[in-house]
Parts: structure tokens; C-alpha cells; sequence
């Protein structure tokens, strides 16, 4: 555990060499704090960094809430685990990873459904960042931006292939023939905590899910689209792009099993 320091000479400071996770909290409950870290571990083992002590990220993180005065209501916790110090691409051998806690308050969930704009920036689906919970978040960024700037609230982005992918920061599903579509993993998409969630869910209601690699002209016949992350949860889009999007009654009861 870090005394949340960052040194000049931090590898996540000067290169993005690290991972995160963002856990939501209510009334100081951390919230599938073991899939988080489960996923965490996972994206060590890709990046080669040492995981967290899971004890010690626990005791960190509830430490953090208290710190922050946020034991009621809802919080957002941040794990954010670098390289470790040192410059340069080559790094220091081993690699002791330095982890950062912080607690913040989280908005409200909001009640009205999410506005989408396609956004030029691409997702590289051939790097194993689009994968993991990395550091480097600069696309996602600019891509948010886009989206900001044509006057919506969330970026979709295609990959290199110009397939669906996500939006700047969660996972896309879309509702059509009686099934649940969302796209592959290996479009370079994140495996989201929720989205696994959201995949259970469908079972439970006898309704398939097929992850699949799509063109953006797919959501063209959806009866309904929504996205997913640990902060919102599930929340419908209602428009893509200044077209409406109809609702679907499906999204309800996937958001009613996932909360």
C-alpha cells in the first residue's frame, strides 16, 4: 500500500504503466469488490505487474471511505496500480507495483436514458490494452470528447474493423430478434464487471446472449440499446447519433436483477 504519494518517477505518472479499477460503494458496501479484484489480477498477468495484496486493497479501500467521510450514500473507490518507479519503456526487475486508493463521491444514477454520438477515434481490438483496465486512457478520453462536442453525453466506439465496441467508458448491449447482442471480447472490448452481470441476468430470464462482431448498422433494428459500468449500472441509450431509440422493456428487467 502507497502513502498516495506519487513520486515524479512513477511508471503510471510518466508512461500509463498500470491498472485500475473504479468500485462502487453504498452506505460503505464495496460492491463485487471481489470481481474487481479478480479482474485486476487478470490484467497483471497480461501487463506483468505484480497483483495487489487483496487483503491489504480491501482494508485500503474501506479505509478510504472513512477518510472520505463517504460511509453513507453512494462513493466511487479507485484502485490504481503502477509499475512501480523507474523511466524509460525497459522496467526495473522485478516490478513492485505501487497501489493508490482514493474515494470520491459518485453522482446519482440518472434517470433519463443516456444520448450516444459515434465517435472517429477507434479501438485497437489487436492490443491486450483494449482488454484490461489500463492506465492509458487517452483515446477513451478524446473519444468522450467527440461526443461531447456533437452534443451528446457518451461516445460509441468502433474498432479498427469498424465494428461496435463500447462506449468511451462502459460496455454496449442492444436488444433485437428476441435475443441480447453485445459485442465479442476480441473486439477489443473490455470483460466488464457488469457485463458479466448483465450476461447472467439474460439466463435467468431464458433470453440467449450472442457476443458477436457487428457493423454500427446492426443498432439500426434494435428494439432497445443500454449500456453498462459498476458506477450506472444499467442505463438505456436514447438516441445514437440524433436518432431516437425505442425502449425496451427487456433493459428494466435486466437493470431490476443487476442492481
Amino acid at each position: 500500500m502507497s502513502d498516495q504519494t506519487v513520486p515524479a518517477d512513477d511508471r503510471g505518472l510518466l508512461l500509463g504503466d498500470g491498472l485500475f479499477e473504479t468500485i462502487l460503494a453504498v452506505d460503505a458496501r464495496l460492491v463485487r469488490l471481489d470481481l474487481h479484484l479478480a479482474r485486476m489480477a487478470r490484467g497483471c498477468a497480461v501487463v506483468g505487474i505484480q497483483p495487489p495484496d487483496e487483503a491489504l486493497a480491501r482494508e485500503a479501500a474501506g479505509r478510504a471511505l472513512i477518510e472520505a467521510g463517504l460511509v453513507s450514500g453512494r462513493a466511487a473507490v479507485r484502485l490504481t496500480l503502477t509499475a512501480g518507479s523507474g523511466r524509460g519503456l525497459d522496467r526495473p526487475v522485478p516490478a513492485e507495483g505501487r497501489l493508490f486508493v482514493q474515494a470520491s463521491a459518485a453522482a446519482p444514477l440518472a434517470a433519463a436514458p443516456v444520448t450516444l454520438a459515434t465517435a472517429s477515434i477507434r479501438r485497437n481490438q489487436s492490443s491486450p490494452l483494449s482488454r484490461v483496465k489500463s492506465l492509458s486512457y487517452l483515446d477513451n478520453i478524446l473519444a468522450r470528447l467527440q461526443a461531447r462536442q456533437a452534443g451528446a453525453e457518451e461516445a460509441l466506439m468502433l474498432n479498427g474493423d469498424g465494428e461496435i465496441a463500447c462506449a468511451a467508458a462502459a460496455n454496449l448491449f442492444w436488444v433485437a430478434e428476441g435475443r441480447l447482442w453485445t459485442p465479442a471480447l476480441d473486439c477489443g472490448v473490455l470483460e466488464g464487471v457488469v457485463r458479466g452481470q448483465v450476461i447472467a441476468a439474460a439466463q435467468g430470464l431464458g433470453v440467449e446472449t450472442v457476443q458477436t462482431a457487428a457493423p454500427l448498422q446492426a443498432l439500426e433494428g434494435a428494439e432497445g440499446v443500454f449500456l453498462t459500468n459498476s458506477l450506472m449500472g444499467v442505463r438505456a441509450v436514447g438516441s445514437l447519433d440524433g436518432r431516437p431509440l425505442p425502449a425496451s422493456r427487456l433493459v428494466d428487467e435486466i437493470s431490476s436483477r443487476c442492481s
